[in-house]
């Protein structure tokens, strides 16, 4: 149960209880109980809503950097990865394979905002050695919803 139960909850975490209980051909207090052992087990580690920021007229940039670091004896990546998490801006730090080491998702209100960021609080960190800013333009899918539904036209076609 916990693993389907975890699936379902990852797509909606507004289900209702009972439609979930239904779903998973359980009783609803044992639905509640589990979510509450994965809440204190830290499996389940918060309740999100994704919002499509292009469609409010909130002005947001998103922005994906690459960061190139060099690990600290005995640490690893795991404090720069946290000096770099603790800044509000920040969304996102990812431990990566490849080329770079980190890759950091942060918010802003504009590019400027955004390139400032990297520039005089990122790049100035003292075991960071390179970034490279990617800035998202459209997000066409997000954690498993597609925002960019494709136009259908619906109008009956007409033949001569």
């Amino acid at each position: 149960m916990r693993e389907e139960l975890l699936t379902i909850i990852e797509r909606n975490s507004r289900i209702d209880l009972k439609e979930l209980a239904v779903i998973l051909g359980a009783e609803e207090i044992d639905v509640v109980n589990e979510l509450q052992a994965l809440e204190d087990e830290g499996i389940i580690c918060g309740y999100h809503t994704m919002i499509d920021w292009e469609k409010t007229s909130i002005e947001k940039v998103s922005a994906l950097i690459e960061v190139r670091v060099t690990p600290q004896r005995g640490q690893g990546f795991d404090n720069i990865a946290e000096r770099i998490y603790k800044y509000p801006e920040v969304t996102s730090v990812y431990l990566i394979s490849g080329g770079y080491d980190l890759l950091v998702s942060l918010e802003g209100k504009s590019l400027k905002e955004i390139s400032g960021f990297v520039s005089d609080k990122l790049s100035t960190l003292e075991s960071v050695l390179s970034t490279a800013t990617h800035f998202i333009l459209k997000k066409y899918k997000d954690h498993g919803t597609i925002l960019a539904k494709k136009y259908e036209d619906t109008r009956e076609k007409v033949t001569p």
